[in-house]
């Protein structure tokens, strides 16, 4: 591959069967920097569950998470479409980047209900989109309706949530009808490309697409890695090792292998190859994929620091935190690959029965405390893994 920059590039719609297409080294770059904007919002979401908050943070936590995920998710397939990494392109998406830094900066200031900072990082990024799409539907003639669609429908919505927040900071907005005005904005924002692309397709790679979820869904396993050592950290600085830290420390890294394993048991890019139609309810369901898996990172965190510190919230809650993330990512994982794979690796009974499992264990929490309910946890994934890894071996004998 050349190194050669390329100054200028005419951008054009790149062909859905390219061989060998991969992620850049700018879109590697590109997801490290929302490293930063989910470490601030799992971090978040683990205080709220330690101060016995879990509900009142997992609202804050969805809202916030589906900035970084939406904002992640419309570069992502814009760039499978019309990446042409020229100069104009690189600035373009560096200044998303810096869109991405400053909303992450915002974040901890949205437990106070301030969102000011997290709606100009959105802004900035969203400036920066829109720019792409305008230079795509000017070079693009072929696809200049979907471009312009897609730079029209970004701008009006991002107007509509710069309302939202001026009418919200104002206090003309109830609590009530605040999050329905936000619900209803999220809405439309989902709507934006189905309209968008009512003119023409989009020609994004499918095996690009792919590759970049689950390199999406590694730095979110990552993240899990991170707010359990933040949790090992605190355990080790109130000298607290006992065997419920050990259990909980062990568990939760076969946990977020068997999780990893789960995930990329299926071939989405294929899939998504041959039903190319149904690839939004496989792309719009990795948001709640995406959050369970940073959640558990939250929820581990906090299992963790149970056991060297008394906290506010209960056994129970703490337990429920852990259950919930993965019982969401197990039964979600499954509904999202079911429409675009022939033979699904994961059978429905053995997901949903596995997820029954995760759902029951917490209630003994009271009694047995949190180590015990996340390794049998942990337990059940890993044996929804050996079941579904026998099951393909005497599938496919060879």
């Amino acid at each position: 591959m050349s190194t050669r920059i390329r100054i200028r590039v005419r951008m054009s719609a790149r062909p859905t069967d390219e061989p060998h297409r991969a992620a850049s080294q700018l879109e590697l770059l590109f997801d490290l920097v929302f490293v930063v904007a989910v470490a601030a919002a799992t971090a978040q979401l683990a205080h709220h569950i330690a101060d016995g908050h879990a509900l009142a943070g997992l609202a804050g936590f969805l809202q916030v998470f589906f900035a970084i995920w939406w904002a992640w998710m419309n570069f992502t397939w814009f760039a499978s479409s019309y990446d042409t990494d020229d100069v104009a392109y690189r600035l373009l998406t560096m200044v998303q980047m810096a869109g991405v830094l400053v909303l992450a900066g915002g974040v901890p200031a949205t437990a106070a209900g301030d969102y000011r900072a997290v709606a100009a990082g959105y802004l900035v990024m969203r400036i920066g989109l829109v720019a792409h799409w305008v230079r795509a539907g000017v070079e693009d003639p072929a696809h200049r309706r979907t471009a312009f669609r897609y730079a029209t429908g970004i701008t009006v919505l991002q107007a509509g949530w710069v309302g939202w927040l001026v009418l919200a900071e104002t206090g003309a907005l109830t609590p009530l009808t605040r999050p329905v005005c936000f619900l209803a904005l999220v809405a439309a924002e989902l709507a934006v490309p189905r309209w968008a692309e009512r003119s023409g397709a989009t020609t994004w790679h499918p095996h690009h697409i792919a590759e970049r979820y689950g390199l999406f869904t590694i730095i979110l396993l990552g993240e899990s890695v991170l707010a359990a050592i933040t949790g090992v950290r605190a355990a080790l600085a109130a000298d607290a090792i006992s065997a419920s830290f050990l259990t909980i420390a062990i568990s939760g890294l076969v946990l977020l292998f068997a999780v990893w394993w789960l995930y990329f048991l299926e071939p989405a890019g294929d899939g998504l190859r041959d039903h190319r139609e149904r690839s939004y309810r496989w792309g719009y369901g990795h948001y709640g994929i995406f959050a369970a898996l940073a959640a558990l990172g939250a929820s581990l965190e906090v299992a963790v620091e149970n056991t060297g510190h008394h906290l506010t919230a209960s056994p129970l809650v703490i337990s429920y935190a852990v259950a919930a993330s993965v019982g969401v990512f197990l039964v979600l994982l499954w509904l999202v690959h079911v429409p675009i794979v022939a033979a699904a690796a994961l059978r429905p009974g053995a997901v949903l029965g596995c997820a029954a499992v995760v759902f029951l264990l917490p209630l003994a929490a009271p009694w047995t405390g949190v180590a015990a309910v996340v390794a049998g946890i942990a337990a059940a994934c890993v044996l929804l893994v050996a079941f579904t890894i026998t099951r393909e071996r005497k599938g496919n004998p060879s």
